[in-house]
């Protein structure tokens, strides 16, 4: 019979979204997009600090934007002074585990030492203490919102992510533009993985495309904590 099949069809799926689905709250609670009151986009940029982050940050600079930079824990290590500088230019920093692990099929202390390591040299290296974290692949698993809730943070997807790491810079920005609303978080990516010296020419392209674009129409750019809870600072706390 064909409905044993589809029923074990419909498992597979249902768990492929639990796990992958920027919207799924089946493993902990998700944020995926903020607030359509307001003409805001939180602009977000995975997988740094690497080499090209600074001239990111000047593009940044150039249109009034502030960002939300979800890091790896190795990737500070090898570079603490362009985090230093993510902070000082008044961008929010977010975790995005230590060594870009996928979580899926982890234990929770795999999980937990991917998070906390990683937490602990974002505070090392910058001196605050993300309250933001977003998964490496988007992929969660039994155990992660354990480990944030112990850490205090929360889990950030996206409401569209630009796939910047294989698109030239115009596709990349058009996708986004399709998806920016009020409330929107876009993800790009100021570094690949955990490559040293990665070529990001495709995400600044990108940036200088939609930015002027998206302030035409009226759009202002906060970090993630600025659209979800406009009361509070950027990063939750200084050591």
């Amino acid at each position: 019979m064909m409905l044993p099949g589809l029923l074990a069809a419909g498992v597979i799926a249902g768990a492929a979204w639990a796990v992958r689905g920027r919207s799924a709250a089946v493993l902990g609670p998700v944020t995926w997009r903020g607030p359509s009151t307001e003409r805001s986009i939180a602009l977000t940029f995975d997988d740094g600090p690497s080499e090209g982050t600074p001239q990111l940050l000047d593009l940044l600079d150039a249109y009034g934007a502030k960002a939300t930079f979800f890091v790896c824990g190795r990737n500070v290590r090898r570079l603490p002074g362009v985090l230093r500088e993510v902070v000082a230019r008044g961008h929010e920093v977010g975790n995005h585990t230590d060594t870009h692990a996928a979580l899926y099929l982890k234990r929770r202390e795999t999980i937990r030492r991917e998070v906390v390591v990683a937490q602990e040299s974002i505070a090392e290296a910058a001196g605050v203490r993300p309250v933001w974290f977003r998964p490496p692949y988007g992929c969660r698993w039994p155990g992660l919102a354990a480990v944030l809730e112990e850490q205090g943070m929360r889990l950030a997807m996206w409401t569209a992510i630009g796939s910047d790491w294989r698109w030239p810079a115009e596709r990349v920005a058009g996708k986004l533009e399709r998806a920016a609303g009020p409330g929107a978080i876009l993800c790009l990516h100021d570094g690949r993985e955990l490559t040293a010296n990665p070529e990001i020419a495709a995400t600044l392209g990108a940036v200088r495309v939609i930015m002027p674009r998206l302030k035409e129409n009226g759009f202002r750019f906060p970090t993630v904590s600025q659209l979800i809870c406009p009361t509070q600072s950027s990063n939750a706390s200084s050591r």
